[in-house]
């Protein structure tokens, strides 16, 4: 090989980035994804805290919107790509610091997500019978967190404090008739529960109007159409939105129409066995307790008016108050990222890390992507667009020389020894492997497309840990 051959193959091998990056949901994957397909000597290894991965893909996705999932496939495709490894089972922040992370690889890119919910900050949020939206879908849905939730589901009336898709998914869980979510990975504890269900009334509860609820077209459509539902829409709260709606955008105009329609329209004669509503203008200010003290029985509400309008109207109490009876309440006002290492910084207001373009503010070579980078909004292909945006400064900054590749890092070879002296196991991906083939199988047998596992120790006896 010439002096130039030999100088190009130096500068090829330096050049082989090891990327390292934080979480496994859509935020993760899709930043992993957009750096293996744009850098072909990249090598990027993905940490999660659960020995599954996916996040919110397999924990927040509703079990009865199946095609929402099929985006499992390509990460699936990116996990077994060659220059990608998935270590799970390994918690950033307690079994490996960030600092230690950062001295192993060129570039870490943080994409954790948002593992809190937001509080109501009221009295009584803390009775038996209040659950965090976060909570109760991650009890469906197999969190393992959640797995002993065993929400009181005795009552008729429940009450769900938001009007978002969240919102909507949970309404549409607590009253689809069970045929239905018998054919989905529902967990089994979870349907077990709801065949035993009392609940047959839902009233989705928001501070603000019609014109700035947060559900898109498609989910309200779904729970219109939900057999053996009736909606129950009051044409006052909707008087003279039709002419609001004129100039809207077209995804508002239509969802408002659906919504004027729905509460226009005369309920057909068979009696609906089950119903759910929209109330607008009432903001929450305490849960009420049962005469013992101890379970919630109802929510006082302030009364609001709208100050402004579109997205940017404010409520404000009018001072009257209304009661509503309830057995069960589930808030639904967001979720919330955590810190997750004192060594990053971390804007506790907004709840979210400092960044530019993903780059973190005063770290170089510390990223985020997803909701830890711009707050817990938008659905899945608002974060692939955000994680691409990430994966871009990194492979700028990887081009411009910001990130210094002419030194080669360990990698995943200086977190193993690190990761063995604490007594961690990471889990494989072909490990997962095996855990998804014993779901399926399990599920197989129960005519569902699979029986999630929602004891970690359990997944971890399958694969031999």
């Amino acid at each position: 090989m010439g002096p130039g051959g030999f100088r190009r193959w130096l500068r090829s091998a330096a050049a082989a980035p090891r990327v390292c990056v934080v979480g496994s949901g859509p935020a993760g994957f899709y930043t992993a994804q957009h750096i293996l397909k744009h850098h072909g000597g990249a090598q990027v290894d993905i940490y999660e805290k659960l020995p599954v991965p996916f996040g919110l893909v397999r924990f927040g996705v509703a079990p009865d919107h199946p095609e929402v999932k099929n985006v499992i496939n390509t990460f699936t495709q990116t996990a077994r790509s060659g220059r990608c490894a998935y270590y799970g089972n390994v918690t950033v922040g307690r079994d490996v610091t960030v600092a230690e992370l950062r001295q192993a690889y060129h570039a870490v890119v943080l994409s954790y997500g948002a593992e809190d919910n937001r509080v109501l900050g009221i009295p009584g949020e803390n009775l038996s019978g209040v659950y965090s939206a976060r909570a109760f879908v991650g009890w469906y849905n197999g969190l393992p967190e959640n797995r002993d939730l065993d929400p009181d589901l005795s009552c008729e009336t429940a009450l769900i404090l938001g009007h978002g898709n969240v919102a909507l998914d949970i309404a549409r869980i607590l009253l689809s008739p069970l045929q239905l979510l018998r054919k989905t990975d529902i967990t089994d504890g979870s349907l077990a529960a709801l065949a035993c269900s009392k609940v047959k009334r839902v009233w989705l509860v928001g501070r603000r109007g019609p014109l700035q609820v947060a559900f898109t077209i498609k989910e309200l459509r779904e729970m219109i159409n939900l057999p053996g539902a009736r909606p129950v829409l009051s044409p006052a709260d909707f008087t003279g939105l039709e002419d609001a709606v004129k100039d809207a955008l077209r995804p508002r105009k239509r969802l408002t129409e659906l919504m004027i329609k729905t509460a226009l329209e005369k309920p057909v004669q068979t009696a609906s066995p089950r119903e759910w509503g929209l109330k607008f203008q009432r903001s929450p200010q305490e849960v009420l307790p049962t005469a013992d003290g101890r379970r919630a029985r109802g929510v006082r509400m302030a009364l609001t008016r709208l100050e402004g309008s579109g997205d940017s109207a404010k409520a404000i109490p009018t001072g009257d108050m209304e009661e509503l009876e309830c057995g069960l309440v589930v808030s639904s006002i967001g979720y919330r990222s955590l810190p997750l290492d004192p060594a990053v910084p971390f804007d506790t207001q907004r709840g979210i890390i400092p960044n530019s373009s993903g780059r973190v503010e005063g770290v170089p070579g510390l990223y985020c992507s997803g909701w830890v980078k711009r707050g817990p909004t938008g659905v899945i292909i608002t974060t692939m667009n955000d994680s691409f945006g990430t994966a871009q400064s990194v492979l700028e900054d990887l081009q411009g020389s910001v990130l210094d590749v002419s030194t080669s890092r360990e990698g995943f070879g200086a977190m193993e020894s690190i990761l063995r002296s604490r007594g961690v196991r990471p889990v494989s991906f072909s490990d997962w492997e095996k855990i998804d083939a014993a779901e399926v199988a399990r599920g197989k047998a129960a005519g569902k497309p699979r029986e999630k596992i929602v004891d970690l120790q359990e997944m971890l006896r399958i694969i031999g840990h």
